[in-house]
C-alpha cells in the first residue's frame, strides 16, 4: 500500500479533522449525536456559512473583509426597520409601507451596496483592503446605531420570521436557504468564467492583467457580492431572534475569516473552494457545540478556538512552502 502524500493529506486535512472532531465528541457527550443536536448544530452555523461564501471569494482574490459583521447589522437592521416603521419621505409627504418580501429586497441592496463601497474603494482609490474594510466596519457600526437609535428593533412578525426560525419539509428553513447559496456559489466559482477570474486573479494578480482580465471589476463584483451574502446572514440572524439588535455580528468577521481559512483557503489567495468552506464552518460549529455541552467555560471556549485558528493558518503557511 502507497503512502498517503502530503498533497493528499493536505487536501483532506479538514475533513479528517471534522470526523476526529466528531468521533471523539460523541464518546464524550451522550446528547451530541443526537438528531436534534445535530439540527441545531447545522441551524447554528447557517450564519456563520452566508458570511463565509462570500469571504471565501474575497480572499481567494488576496483580499479580505473585516467588515461584514457590520454589514451583516446593518442590513438587518434596515429590512427591520422598514418592516415595523416603513420610510416616511418628508420632502413628499409620503409613508412607504414595507411587505416582508420587501423589506427583505431591501436588506439585500443595503448589503450590495455597501461591499460595492468596499470594492471601488479598494480599485479606484487603491485602498489596502483590510484598512477599506476596516473603515467600513465603522461606518456601518455607526448608520447601524443612527437607524436604529441604538435600541432593538422587535416583535417583526411571522411571514417574516419564516426564513430564520421557519421549517419546510421538517429542516429549518435557514439550513435550506445556506444549502442553497452554497449550491450557487460552488457552481459559480467552479463551472463559470468569473470563478475562474477569481482564482486567476487571486493566483497572480500581474498575470491576470497581463492576460487582459479586467482586475478592478473582478475584485468590485466579488465585494459587492460579499456584501449580498452579509445581508443575507443579517436577514436570517434578524429573523431567527425576531429582533434586529444594533450590536449584531460582532466579532461574526472572526469566525468568517477562521472557518475560511480551517476549510484550507489560502490567505495568499488563489487557492481554496466553497467546499472546503463548508467544511470549516462545520468544524467551528462542532467545537462550539461540543465545548458548550462539556460545560467547558466560554472563556477558555475563546481560548481553544484561538488555537484552532492559528494552527489552521500554520499549516496553510507549511502548506505553501512544500508546493
Amino acid at each position: 500500500m502507497k503512502p498517503i502524500s502530503k498533497e493528499t493529506f493536505t487536501r483532506f486535512q479538514s475533513l479528517l479533522a471534522l470526523v476526529v472532531m466528531v468521533v471523539a465528541l460523541s464518546f464524550a457527550s451522550e446528547q451530541f449525536l443526537t438528531v436534534p443536536n445535530l439540527r441545531n448544530i447545522l441551524l447554528q452555523i447557517s450564519v456563520n456559512l452566508c458570511l463565509s461564501i462570500g469571504m471565501t471569494l474575497i480572499i481567494l482574490t488576496g483580499g479580505i473583509n473585516l467588515s461584514v459583521g457590520a454589514i451583516l447589522g446593518l442590513s438587518g437592521a434596515v429590512a427591520a426597520g422598514l418592516l415595523k416603521n416603513g420610510l416616511a419621505l418628508k420632502f413628499a409627504g409620503v409613508q412607504m409601507q414595507f411587505t416582508p418580501l420587501g423589506a427583505i429586497f431591501a436588506g439585500i441592496c443595503v448589503g450590495l451596496a455597501l461591499g460595492w463601497f468596499n470594492g471601488m474603494g479598494i480599485t479606484r482609490f487603491k485602498l489596502p483592503p483590510f484598512v477599506a474594510t476596516l473603515g467600513m466596519l465603522s461606518i456601518g457600526r455607526g448608520l447601524t446605531m443612527l437607524w436604529t437609535n441604538g435600541f432593538p428593533v422587535t416583535a417583526l412578525g411571522s411571514k417574516f420570521g419564516f426564513i430564520g426560525a421557519g421549517f419546510w419539509l421538517g429542516v429549518p428553513t435557514a439550513i435550506w436557504i445556506s444549502a442553497a447559496l452554497v449550491a450557487l456559489f460552488y457552481f459559480i466559482s467552479i463551472h463559470t468564467t468569473l470563478g475562474r477570474y477569481i482564482y486567476a486573479v487571486g493566483g497572480s494578480e500581474k498575470a491576470a492583467a497581463f492576460a487582459r482580465l479586467n482586475v478592478n471589476n473582478i475584485k468590485v463584483w466579488v465585494y459587492t457580492l460579499g456584501g449580498g451574502l452579509a445581508a443575507v446572514a443579517g436577514l436570517i440572524l434578524t429573523a431567527r431572534l425576531d429582533a434586529a439588535d444594533p450590536k449584531a455580528g460582532l466579532g461574526y468577521e472572526l469566525d468568517s475569516i477562521a472557518a475560511v481559512v480551517i476549510g484550507g483557503t489560502s490567505l495568499s489567495g488563489g487557492r481554496g473552494s466553497i467546499l472546503g468552506t463548508v467544511l470549516g464552518c462545520l468544524i467551528i460549529g462542532v467545537l462550539n457545540n461540543g465545548l458548550v455541552l462539556m460545560e467547558v467555560s466560554p472563556f477558555w471556549q475563546q481560548v481553544i478556538k484561538g488555537f484552532v485558528i492559528l494552527a489552521a493558518v500554520a499549516m496553510d503557511k507549511l502548506g505553501s512552502k512544500t508546493e
